[in-house]
């Protein structure tokens, strides 16, 4: 091997008599630069303050061992004493560890942290005054780099929503910075007859948006994480930190509207609107009930319903025809079940009906709790026929975990539909022990006697649907009560927020017959006019309505509970997808990647422990969910905390526990939003617990 020879024969004194001979110091020729020297060498000289062994970043207290392994702390470098820092005394560094904590919730990364550290330190630790000034500073650099550029400066007040801190995105390059400007257009002439430039105006506009950050930058809710992905975007986009999140270019948007008045105007004398969802075991015979009842009040032409009949004649499933009604794929009509959630309109003599269809199976569950998120009421069916009826109650039936999922999304009142009756030659023995079973399992799962009522039907012949069954049928002669419609027309309309701001959880999106797309949804909260400008989140992207439809037909306006079609125009398609939320833009929706909320859990067999894996379902959002924490055991009747931080929470318990996503997800806290503060967790296949949601962070 001649190189290595070569190697160990080599002559280490030639290259220095080559620099002793040419004249030149060996120091000047591996000179070491400065900052390598200062970085790697040591120096005593910086070490005289022993509190700086005693950094804030890198103490651990006792409980933190629960805590997940996420990266350094915020404050990890504030304790290296380079620079005017060096001689801060222990509470001084104290102090400078607060002020530049309450400095990064707001502004996150955005602006360095030698930059808030001199802020800092020049302004005595007061972080509000700190950060008016790098933000009037900021502003007026932006101010005077776009007059020489030559193009008249933006200028819109800064909006209390942009509470995400990011001034500088970054990743998409095409954004460099945001101008944190205040109006001057309105701006008159001061006092002493000149006019102030938008330099003089900036600090004003600054204190406001300061002032706003700082009352959302608290210690129970911050903003989220500034790296964290977004639906449906570029990775390294965050939507959630856009500056485009400004204010509505118009005054009247339904935010500001008295919406309650215009709600009661227009709506005060039509019948009342509920939401209703069918629900049960697989094969049960929801579609064929619920068909059968369109028919019988006109909703289904004869002539449709005729060729329904023929053609499941021909596929040899003639007691399909009425499930055909609201089963329109081929996939669908093909298996026999309901695979989506169908939707129809129907009218009682009391109440305008929006029917949800929802899917039985056990792997159309997700479908289910998307339908159950948008209903008011329910009807739960249950087949009659013996042995069905223990198959769908029993455990591994869907009658238990439907009762239990509609309960837990808010569903309050429901209709028990005791179907297939004439499979039994409607025998009433059978009718009383069915009512009994489910009576007692009503009550355990928080239902009164007054919130639910038993009617027995059959949805193939179509008795006790829409009148009471005829003399000579055997259902009347041992029952008089109401028949299905009577039993719907007397449901109780819930109360409609529609004074709180705009909420619509997108469903659906699809392109429409003119420019820009169309998306569907449940109006949660609030109301939309056309014209209005709306927020699409978690993106952070505004866009305006251009068309509203209800059932079809074009509507100026709609509100809370309505179901509806939105046209919208200045929005990327590709930015929204199912589980998306549009909100008002003066009060969007909460964004967050852990979610602390209180559950109760299932009969399950396996206990919820830390890193539990989940999938939350949220509206029609579900996401991969993990359990990062569990704080507390409460006890189920009183509400008491039994234990904190139990190592697990076993089958029919309940506590409080923090969740963790994958991606930002929308949510909102149930004390705000109760139509939009439940969620529901599953796990392989099976559904493990319900909640409420009480912090988002």
């Amino acid at each position: 091997m001649s190189r290595h020879r070569n190697v160990r024969t080599m002559n280490y004194d030639d290259g220095k008599i080559f620099c002793i001979s040419s004249g030149v110091r060996a120091e000047l020729i591996f000179r070491r630069s400065t900052s390598a020297e200062e970085e790697f060498l040591y120096n005593r000289e910086k070490l005289h303050s022993m509190s700086s062994f005693l950094s804030p970043g890198v103490l651990k207290e006792e409980n933190e061992d629960e805590e997940e392994a996420e990266g350094p702390p915020k404050g990890e470098e504030v304790g290296g004493l380079l620079g005017p820092e060096s001689a801060l005394s222990p509470v001084d560094e104290v102090r400078l560890y607060e002020c530049l904590e309450k400095m990064q919730n707001v502004v996150g990364d955005s602006i360095p942290e030698a930059t808030l550290r001199r802020a800092a330190l020049e302004w005595d630790f007061n972080a509000e005054t700190a950060l008016d000034k790098l933000l009037s500073g900021a502003a007026i650099d932006c101010t005077v780099r776009g007059s020489e550029r030559g193009t008249l400066a933006s200028v819109e007040e800064p909006h209390p929503v942009a509470t995400c801190g990011r001034f500088e995105t970054g990743a998409m390059g095409k954004r460099s910075r945001i101008e944190v400007v205040s109006k001057t257009a309105n701006v008159g002439p001061g006092a002493d007859g000149s006019t102030p430039t938008s330099a003089d105006v900036a600090p004003t506009s600054t204190d406001d948006f300061l002032e706003s950050l700082l009352r959302g930058a608290g210690n129970v809710t911050k903003t989220p994480e500034a790296g964290s992905p977004a639906v449906g975007l570029p990775v390294g986009f965050d939507g959630l930190m856009s500056a485009d999140i400004g204010p509505t270019s118009r005054s009247c948007n339904a935010s500001s509207k008295d919406v309650l008045a215009e709600y009661t105007k227009e709506r005060g004398g039509v019948k009342p609107l509920l939401n209703l969802v069918v629900i049960g075991h697989v094969d049960a015979g929801k579609s064929t009930l619920m068909g059968h009842l369109l028919y019988r009040l006109g909703c289904v032409q004869k002539k449709q319903m005729h060729k329904y009949e023929q053609d499941s004649k021909k596929l040899g499933k003639a007691s399909f025809m009425y499930a055909w009604v609201l089963d329109e794929t081929m996939e669908e009509r093909n298996r026999g079940i309901t695979m989506d959630v169908a939707q129809a309109k129907f009218e009682t003599p009391a109440r305008s009906i929006v029917l949800l269809d929802a899917p039985g199976h056990k792997d159309f569950i997700p479908n289910m709790i998307t339908g159950a998120a948008q209903a008011d009421v329910a009807i739960l069916v249950v087949d009659a026929t013996r042995g069905e009826f223990e198959t769908g109650f029993e455990a591994g039936g869907q009658t238990r975990e439907h009762t239990l999922l509609v309960r837990s999304l808010g569903v309050s009142q429901l209709a028990v539909a005791i179907n297939k009756l004439d499979n039994v030659s409607w025998d009433e023995g059978r009718y009383r022990d069915i009512t009994a079973k489910l009576q007692s399992f009503l009550r355990q799962a928080g239902y009164r006697e007054a919130d639910f009522t038993f009617v027995p039907c059959s949805g193939l012949t179509g008795v006790n649907l829409t009148e009471p069954p005829p003399k000579d049928e055997g259902l009347a002669k041992w029952y008089s009560g109401p028949c299905l419609v009577d039993v719907i027309d007397g449901f109780k309309p819930p109360e409609r927020p529609v004074s709180k701001p705009f909420r619509l959880c997108v469903s659906d999106v699809f392109k429409g017959m003119g420019s820009g797309f169309c998306v569907s949804g449940r109006i949660d909260a609030g109301g939309i006019s056309n014209g209005d400008r709306v927020l699409v989140m978690p993106v952070g992207e505004q866009g305006s309505v251009k068309g509203i439809t209800i059932d079809d037909m074009p509507t100026p306006r709609a509100f809370a509970g309505d179901q509806v079609a939105l046209t919208l125009s200045g929005v990327d398609i590709t930015n929204v997808a199912v589980g998306s939320f549009l909100c008002d833009p003066s009060a969007p929706i909460r964004v967050g990647t852990r979610i602390q909320c209180r559950v109760v859990v299932f009969n399950v067999e396996m206990p919820l422990t830390r890193g539990f894996p989940l999938v939350l379902h949220y509206q029609s959002t579900s996401e991969q969910a993990s359990v990062r924490r569990i704080l507390s055991q409460l006890h189920k009747g009183t509400g008491e905390v039994v234990r904190h931080k139990p190592r697990c929470l076993t089958k029919n318990t309940s506590g409080i526990i923090e969740l963790k996503v994958s991606r930002p997800v929308c949510v909102e806290l149930y004390k705000e939003f109760k139509e939009l503060g439940r969620i529901t967790l599953r796990s392989g296949g099976c559904t493990v617990a319900a909640g409420v949601i009480t912090e988002v962070t």
